[in-house]
């Protein structure tokens, strides 16, 4: 077993998601297993060419990370953030923290998840606002926020 598997719920995670695939009718290949864990085993946001480059020993190439990461993003297990022109991907299905903002550095471009309780409750209320006034059901939200990180500002 793979290095991600040490972790129950993980593993628990993992095999909801390899069922999820399994029912939308794919095959659980080994290049999806492969490509699937990198979003279990990091805490970045990935971009498909983050991915190929840790699979390139495992011949791996990139229309197949390419290819996955639609099929897995259509099926709502990992979310698609663009920046840039730049499409970042994370885990969203299991992510355990279904609710949270970005923040990309302008100098190091890195993306930070912000997930403070407080802001998830301040957002819920603006978004059921919003959906009352505006007589709308809101199902996603992506919202980034640019400036400098900690690393970046000293």
């Amino acid at each position: 077993m793979s290095s991600i598997m040490n972790n129950a719920l993980i593993k628990d995670d993992f095999l909801l998601a390899k069922r999820l695939i399994e029912k939308k009718g794919f095959r659980f290949t080994k290049q999806r297993k492969l490509i699937l864990e990198q979003f279990f085993i990091t805490k970045r946001h990935l971009t498909a060419e983050d991915i190929y480059n840790r699979l390139k020993d495992f011949n791996i190439g990139l229309a197949t990370v390419y290819r996955n990461v639609k099929i897995f993003t259509s099926m709502g297990i990992i979310k698609e953030i663009v920046v840039d022109g730049v499409s970042y991907y994370e885990l969203k299905i299991y992510s355990k923290k279904p609710l949270h903002l970005h923040f990309q550095c302008l100098s190091c471009n890195d993306i930070i998840d912000i997930d403070e309780r407080e802001v998830a409750l301040e957002y819920i209320k603006l978004n059921r606002a919003i959906e009352d006034i505006n007589n709308l059901e809101i199902y996603d939200v992506n919202i980034m926020l640019v400036g400098l990180c900690n690393k970046c500002i000293g």
